[in-house]
């Protein structure tokens, strides 16, 4: 297992004490720091526990904050409406608003099982992103000719909807190595009532789960120089570890380090909002000033848009600021021994070495995110997951197997935020116990260390996590 020092630790708001990756593999309970955030952690533990702006900022940025807050919550509109700063609906859309599928700022949720001819609707936070063979603009992904590069499953009234999703699982049983039982469920998507002819053998499919917003700005400050230094391509010190960068476009067509979305194949915060209006919801921005209107889709391209841009230029910066400064909530329990138990043997079983606990931002423009030692349990990195989770779809240089490390920060709150915890890309999981036991991959050495691991330890870890 890779051995990474972490850096020194910052004073927080509550049960402070110094987090150390290296720790988690001494012989002692190592000391946890129940600042995941930083100077940007909030110690709440309620509903609200991923909508709070970050401490610390001015009453500029608060100011604007609350205005991004709005466009974020609020259902944009069809136009023309008496409501010109949030129309611009569609014309096809998955999602009225951000907050749709980030509900309270939390995960969205897949869809109930169905079959091709439910009239149920959708859950909302899942959704299909759609690629044929060859490379698209930019170099990502390259769009289905007529349905785009995803599958829209609502839209105006008069423009048709492209398709329906629907979802099915199969049950897979297992066990422990002490013989106690699992379940694991493996997602079969399809699609149906398709508007412009079938989608064809040669389509790529991939699930993705909209996941909580938090801490943003501090992944985003975080030096490129910083992330690329734990990458390890070609797996040189033989660890089995092998964390590549994605290099994408940046918002000026640049190649770029990626840090956002599952195959991190967006650059900046301010990119994957404007990615996100653009995709989930039909709204036009200075990023992305094209409507989802593939040239087959006649009805589509003939409907009325609310402005060229959409969302303004303004009122996107306020969502990004908005999305960058959401505060980062506290670990709890920080000094429960079976929680630094379970620490510890996050650094035995391998799982510190993707999943790396400490990163440190570098200068920022929001002064609060500026040079904070924070907690989120991420390398940011592309990493081979294994055939499991494969979606056998690449984008950018990411791989089909390959996923960015996602942060396990505000793990433990998701039940009460949004009531369910759907993890992994496609919300397969419903239990970080589950999640693990999905690792393949570079992965499949610390997955076989917890599934063979005693029911003792399986528990002192899952309780860490729950911490989270």
């Amino acid at each position: 297992m890779r051995r990474r020092t972490a850096l020194t630790g910052v004073a927080a708001a509550a049960a402070v004490i110094t987090l150390m990756a290296a720790a988690a593999c001494g012989e002692d309970l190592p000391e946890l720091d129940a600042a995941l955030g930083g100077e940007t952690t909030r110690v709440e533990v309620s509903r609200n526990s991923f909508a709070l702006p970050a401490p610390k900022l001015t009453n500029t940025e608060r100011r604007t904050f609350e205005v991004g807050d709005s466009f974020f919550t609020q259902n944009w509109v069809s136009a023309p409406a008496s409501t010109e700063a949030r129309d611009g609906l569609g014309p096809t859309f998955n999602a009225f608003a951000c907050s749709s599928c980030h509900r309270l700022d939390g995960r969205g949720q897949p869809p109930a099982e169905s079959d091709p001819a439910s009239d149920e609707p959708d859950r909302l936070g899942l959704l299909l992103r759609l690629s044929i063979p060859g490379e698209g603009p930019l170099g990502g992904p390259n769009p289905h000719p007529d349905y785009g590069g995803q599958l829209q499953t609502r839209a105006l009234l008069g423009v048709p909807a492209e398709g329906k999703m629907n979802l099915r699982y199969e049950y897979i049983a297992g066990s422990y190595a002490d013989g106690e039982p699992f379940e694991l469920r493996l997602p079969h998507y399809g699609v149906a009532d398709l508007a412009f002819g079938p989608l064809g053998d040669d389509i790529m499919v991939s699930p993705r789960l909209a996941p909580q917003v938090i801490g943003m700005g501090l992944l985003e400050a975080v030096p490129a120089a910083t992330i690329l230094a734990q990458a390890d391509p070609d797996d040189s010190d033989g660890d089995g570890i092998s964390g590549r960068a994605n290099e994408v476009p940046g918002e000026d067509g640049s190649p770029t380090l990626g840090r956002f979305g599952w195959k991190a194949g967006r650059a900046t915060v301010r990119q994957q909002v404007a990615a996100a209006f653009n995709g989930d919801i039909g709204i036009t921005s200075p990023l992305f000033p094209e409507e989802n209107c593939p040239p087959v889709q006649t009805a589509c391209r003939e409907a009325p848009n609310g402005g060229t841009p959409e969302v303004t230029p303004s009122r996107l910066d306020s969502v990004d600021l908005y999305a960058r400064t959401l505060a980062v909530p506290a670990l709890r329990d920080a000094t429960d021994t079976q929680v630094r138990r379970g620490f510890k043997l996050f650094g035995e079983f391998g799982c510190a070495s993707c999943h790396l606990p400490t990163l440190e931002t570098g200068p920022s423009d929001i002064e609060a995110l500026a040079h904070q030692v924070f907690h989120p349990f991420t390398d940011l990195l592309l990493h081979d997951m294994g055939d499991g989770l494969a979606d056998g779809r690449p984008e950018f240089g990411a791989g089909g197997r390959e996923w960015r490390t996602p942060p396990l920060w505000g793990l433990g709150l998701l039940e009460e935020v949004n009531g369910f915890r759907f993890l992994l890309h496609d919300g397969r999981a419903r239990t970080p116990a589950e999640a693990i036991l999905w690792h393949g991959g570079e992965a499949q050495a610390a997955m076989e260390a917890f599934r063979d691991a005693p029911a003792e330890e399986r528990e002192a870890l899952l309780r860490f996590l729950e911490s989270l």
